[in-house]
């Protein structure tokens, strides 16, 4: 997680002494493990992933919320599940991102579970289309004490945003951003910190320098700019960036697409972090879109019973043999360093 000085600073501010011993456990135990290959762990994650909802009102090409293809149910986080999961949690866990699939501002009291993981001294963050901030839920998103929102922002005209974000209104995306701006200033508020993250790929990849005009022009804090993951990638695909750079495959020459970096034995996010979805299921990270590796379900026990459960150290201890076996992990290019 990429951080600029006001929002470094507020980040620092909820490290607790707990919490920075919590992170001494963990990192300890990762190394430890790396080295040995024997998966140990001591501590609780220090980020956590909580899925408001897999609705969503776009359809994205590679999306799984987008093509309305999970085997999943589609709902929405029941309050009591968020809140138990939170005060078994909130005194070691340091940033919580409310986002897995689907679109947060869906879920009709997500400012309220915003709120509730903010009071508890969490950096909280989303990731939103932004269609749904009006100027109301843009004041109230900033009185939540969000203090991160990353708006996707895929192309500076229509045509482009919308080769990518389906059924998508670019008009609406930069409406709701000036309005979060707006009250931003208002309230005399330091956050939320806005970032535009803008995925590249092929139709939008001319428009790098034009978003950075653009949020410069709208008060945005930061742009991100973020690979994309594709899904049948060997043969190629239309969405592959030509600049090598913002791609996550290689051209082989040949007409086959292979990934750049190696599968290394290891994963840090399967130390530090998971994803919990919207109906209480564990899962080990954001690649598991479909929920297919189940630690545990927090509606039948506790977190700590899960994180520290026969299943997880199995699969971490997978992991270290040979990621390569796991089919998640197979067009995977993050979790290999750490706070990558």
């Amino acid at each position: 997680m990429k951080l600029h000085l006001t929002d470094g600073l507020n980040f620092l501010s909820k490290l607790t002494p707990l919490r920075a011993y919590n992170a001494l456990q963990v990192v300890s135990s990762y190394l430890l493990s790396k080295l040995t290959g024997q998966a140990s762990h001591w501590g609780m994650p220090l980020s956590l992933a909580l899925e408001p909802t897999t609705s969503c009102n776009l359809r994205c090409p590679e999306c799984p919320s987008g093509l309305r293809s999970f085997t999943r149910p589609t709902g929405m986080l029941q309050d009591d599940l968020f809140k138990t999961t939170i005060d078994q949690l909130h005194r070691r866990l340091l940033y919580l991102i409310f986002y897995f699939q689907g679109e947060p501002y869906l879920h009709k009291n997500f400012l309220g579970l915003v709120k509730y993981a903010s009071d508890r001294g969490i950096y909280t963050a989303t990731s939103t289309n932004a269609h749904f901030l009006s100027d109301d839920m843009a004041r109230k998103t900033v009185e939540s004490g969000l203090d991160r929102l990353i708006v996707s922002i895929d192309g500076t005209t229509q045509e482009t945003y919308a080769a990518y974000r389906v059924g998508g209104k670019l008009d609406k995306v930069l409406e709701g951003t000036r309005n979060v701006v707006k009250w931003k200033k208002a309230l005399k508020s330091k956050t939320p910190h806005i970032m535009f993250q803008f995925l590249v790929v092929r139709p939008n990849e001319h428009q790098l320098e034009d978003v950075k005009e653009l949020a410069k022009e709208l008060g945005v804090d930061e742009v991100a700019f973020k690979t994309a993951q594709i899904y049948d990638y060997q043969q190629g695909s239309p969405l592959i960036p030509t600049l090598d750079y913002y791609s996550r495959y290689q051209n082989n020459g040949d007409g086959s697409y292979t990934i750049k970096n190696k599968l290394l034995n290891h994963c840090w996010k399967m130390w530090h972090s998971c994803v919990v979805t919207w109906d209480g299921l564990v899962v080990p990270c954001c690649f598991d879109k479909d929920a297919e590796y189940r630690m545990g379900d927090l509606k039948d026990y506790d977190f700590r019973k899960v994180w520290r459960g026969t299943a997880y150290n199995k699969f971490r201890q997978k992991l270290l043999g040979s990621r390569a076996n796991i089919e998640m992990c197979r067009n995977c290019t993050e979790g290999t360093r750490v706070w990558a």
